[in-house]
């Protein structure tokens, strides 16, 4: 297992519920790219994606 695991979720389900989401917030912040909270929502929630992308593929199906 690896150590991305315990904050995130156990099955693929939930997995895939939290990187939609982060994925929506994202797509919003990324049309606000004008706008300061833009741009710092944008890189925090790109950065949310890429750790919970990786954590989901390590998850069994």
């Amino acid at each position: 297992m690896s150590r991305l695991l315990p904050f995130f979720a156990k099955n693929r389900r939930d997995g895939a519920r939290l990187l939609s989401s982060a994925l929506v917030i994202l797509a919003i912040a990324l049309t606000q790219l004008t706008q300061p909270w833009g741009q710092i929502v944008s890189v925090l929630a790109s950065a949310l994606c890429l750790y919970w992308w990786f954590a989901y593929r390590r998850l069994e199906r």
